[in-house]
């Protein structure tokens, strides 16, 4: 990583770093989990917008510096768009044209010896109880087409902080966001294969299995049964579902078109990041 790129890294760390320690106490489990000196794939579930703070947050302690999936538009923006190009972001199209920049960006970082941070989900889960929900293919076709570990990471309070949709932070009283770090994804089975869409598939449920089995574990219950699926549910598949600072755990979602291809795409929401597609 070039020195620029770490200057840039350093510069958003420390303006993001001091809020956070501010916010939320915090407490990382198997952070020896994470690979050091090869590139990997970090898949988190994601539950409220500041999610990709707490996981970038965590890595860059940890002196591994995160890749998140950011939408090209805010790469466009004079400040924000400085700053993510200096940290070696990678920018996602919201068209099916742009998925192969996406894929040969995220493939670069690897290559690099870098992590790639994919949400799986591809926006907020929908989910009620805020369940990691029916995943999306994006973190298989990149796993599939590089061969790099795939990071299973979990993280339980900062929804106690910044709600879903919310309209602002809830400080008082401190709260804790946990985070606990898997053992690499086991798609062993799955190397050598074409990426076709039940490949895809399977790989991915294995993935929000991992996902989801972490996230049991700090929680210290159950997850349903049956994954969470916007589509059954007539809800948007990106983007806010609900109005900002609504109650989203009523789930009032517009009926809205289901996802017309498997290509690489983004949040369109808040969040601003993105799920290869």
């Amino acid at each position: 990583m070039s020195r620029r790129t770490r200057a840039f890294f350093a510069l958003l760390a420390g303006v993001a770093r001091p809020i956070m320690n501010v916010l939320t106490a915090k407490k990382w489990e198997g952070t020896d989990k994470l690979p050091k000196g090869e590139g990997f794939i970090v898949v988190p579930n994601h539950c409220t917008e500041i999610d990709p703070i707490v996981v970038g947050h965590m890595l860059y302690n940890q002196n591994i510096m995160p890749h998140f999936l950011a939408k090209d538009g805010l790469f466009k923006t004079p400040v924000l768009g400085a700053a993510l190009r200096g940290a070696n972001q990678i920018p996602v199209e919201r068209s099916g044209a742009g998925a192969g920049k996406s894929l040969d960006g995220a493939k670069k970082v690897l290559d690099l010896g870098g992590a790639v941070v994919v949400y799986p989900e591809g926006t907020l889960t929908r989910d009620p109880d805020l369940w990691p929900m029916k995943g999306r293919t994006g973190a298989a076709r990149l796993a599939l087409n590089t061969g790099a570990k795939v990071i299973p990471v979990a993280h339980w309070g900062a929804q106690e902080v910044f709600p879903r949709y919310a309209k602002g932070f809830k400080i008082f009283p401190r709260k804790t966001t946990r985070v606990l770090i898997g053992d690499p994804v086991d798609l062993s089975e799955f190397m050598g294969r074409t990426g076709d869409k039940a490949t895809l598939d399977a790989m991915t449920e294995k993935i929000m299995a991992a996902i989801t089995g972490l996230l049991e574990t700090l929680r210290d219950e159950k997850a349903p049964a049956e994954r969470w699926d916007p589509v059954a549910h007539q809800q948007k598949s990106h983007g806010r579902f609900v109005e900002r600072g609504a109650d989203s755990s009523k789930n009032s979602a517009p009926k809205d078109s289901a996802p017309k291809d498997d290509k690489f795409t983004n949040d369109a929401g808040t969040t601003e990041t993105g799920d290869l597609q």
